[in-house]
């Protein structure tokens, strides 16, 4: 139901996606970039939390789930990625310390912003604000957060390779990883189960901030109030005198 939402959305059918579209869903617009912003959150929540004991129950239960996400959103690869990847690691080979700031926590380079290190900014696109936008058919379109952050980032990268050389320093360009096709995205949403991708980039940003205030709580421990008893019993299936 909810796909068909996002297809009523759109004016005439396309083979990718348009960036910050509606959605067909109030306040929710089409997401850039899903595919590495999935990537992104679901490799650092699995990164944080290593920081529980392993015999954790939350630990265990929400790597089960991201894991299992992860795994369906890396193996949905967009038309070109291969090529892509291959530019990317070429580039990256070149000149490893120049593109050493790049780097993901996950030690991939996809371009990506980072943001503060809890929630990656891309997941609240700014609001459509109804005007008409150039049509994008070939790939994802940075918005002014991420062309603003990427261009601080080479800023400083040139920066300090002046100071190192005498030499002037060349511009650093970055391409962003391929868009994913339409059909692409509703299979995975199909596989996850869970409505629009936006509404699990949603979800993704929610546990990747659960993640922190679980690991604040230090969940894991033993009550400092012990529950009273029968507490946390559930009801029970009651039978009735012969079997009845």
């Amino acid at each position: 139901m909810r796909s068909s939402l996002r297809l009523l959305a759109n004016v005439k059918p396309a083979r990718y996606l348009e960036p910050f579209a509606p959605t067909g869903l109030t306040g929710l617009i089409t997401h850039p970039s899903p595919r590495p912003t999935l990537i992104y959150l679901y490799t650092t929540t699995l990164d944080k939390l290593k920081a529980f004991p392993e015999s954790s129950v939350y630990r265990q239960s929400t790597e089960a789930l991201t894991r299992h996400r992860l795994q369906i959103v890396e193996s949905t690869k967009p038309p070109g990625y291969d090529a892509w990847l291959e530019r990317v690691r070429k580039a990256v080979q070149a000149e490893p310390e120049r593109f050493k700031s790049l780097r993901l926590p996950d030690g991939s380079y996809a371009a990506i912003q980072k943001g503060d290190g809890n929630v990656d900014p891309r997941g609240r696109a700014a609001e459509w604000d109804g005007e008409g936008m150039e049509p994008s058919s070939e790939g994802p379109v940075r918005t002014p957060e991420e062309i603003a952050y990427w261009h601080k980032v080479i800023e400083e990268s040139a920066a300090a390779e002046k100071k190192d050389s005498d030499f002037e320093a060349q511009s650093m360009n970055w391409e962003s990883e391929p868009a994913l096709e339409a059909d692409q995205v509703s299979e995975i949403e199909k596989k996850i189960g869970a409505g629009l991708i936006e509404e699990v980039i949603q979800v993704a940003e929610g546990e990747l901030k659960l993640v922190d205030e679980m690991l604040k709580a230090q969940v894991w421990e033993e009550l400092e109030e012990k529950p009273s008893p029968g507490q946390w019993t559930y009801f029970e299936r009651t039978h009735a005198p012969g079997g009845q």
